[in-house]
């Protein structure tokens, strides 16, 4: 037998609500089934630990893109900085080199009137009868190495044990030798160079009788020190130049 449904909407209807109550069907007889609490909880965890595990993340990503902003300025700044650290370095080499070229002109303007004075006060308490034979400097000579200013690593370096400290120069030392007829003399010549303001630590170093042209003579050793007198002490006069 052949049948026709003359209402089409009604199968239609049907087949929906069909459908809808398998679904439903379907969900409910899940429901009757899933009644272990283990079974709950773990799927709870495993849901929880999604959540968790994409918040972390997207926390780490934030933290990442901040952590990238933050190096590239760091990165620029360090770009920035390093080159003022290298005009500073420029700046502190050029200063150096004109500190020690200005502790060695120092050093040669100040020795250039030592021994003028030192001769000038040796003439002055030469007393008579009493001639010299020779006056040198017993002290090692000053070098332009050693006149440096304590900058950089000299500054923090430990002093060396021997030689002058850096920036100093050494006390001149000199020694004289001569001849006298009489004893006293000697006496008031050191007494003299003693109260001299350029002269110091005068002490006889020997004094011996010898011949000189048939002769009886004192020859005698005299160490001293040049000292730095006192501002007073010095006097200073304008230079003139006559023009004719």
């Amino acid at each position: 037998m052949i049948e026709i449904n003359l209402l089409p909407g009604a199968q239609k209807k049907g087949r929906r609500g069909a459908s809808a109550g398998g679904l439903g069907a379907s969900l409910a007889a899940i429901g009757t089934k899933v009644k272990d609490p283990y079974l709950v909880a773990a799927v709870a965890c495993i849901v929880l630990a999604i959540g968790v595990v994409g918040l972390l993340t997207l926390r780490q990503g934030q933290r990442a893109s901040a952590m990238a902003v933050e190096e590239q300025k760091q990165t620029e700044d360090s770009t920035r900085f390093a080159a003022v650290l290298a005009e500073k370095r420029k700046a502190e080499a050029q200063r150096d080199s004109v500190m020690r070229q200005l502790a060695i002109i120092r050093s040669i303007d100040n020795d250039r009137f030592v021994w003028p004075h030192v001769m000038e006060e040796i003439s002055r308490a030469m007393p008579e009868y009493t001639w010299l034979i020779s006056v040198d400097q017993t002290s090692a000579p000053t070098t332009a190495s050693e006149v440096r200013p304590k900058t950089g690593k000299d500054a923090k370096a430990p002093p060396k044990p021997a030689g002058p400290p850096l920036g100093e120069t050494e006390t001149m030392k000199f020694r004289i030798v001569g001849n006298t007829v009489d004893i006293q003399a000697l006496t008031r010549f050191m007494k003299q160079l003693e109260g001299s303001p350029f002269v110091q630590n005068v002490q006889l170093e020997k004094s011996l009788l010898t011949s000189v042209d048939g002769k009886d003579v004192t020859e005698f050793t005299l160490d001293a020190e040049y000292q730095v007198p006192d501002s007073t002490a010095i006097r200073t006069v304008p230079l003139t130049l006559s023009v004719r």
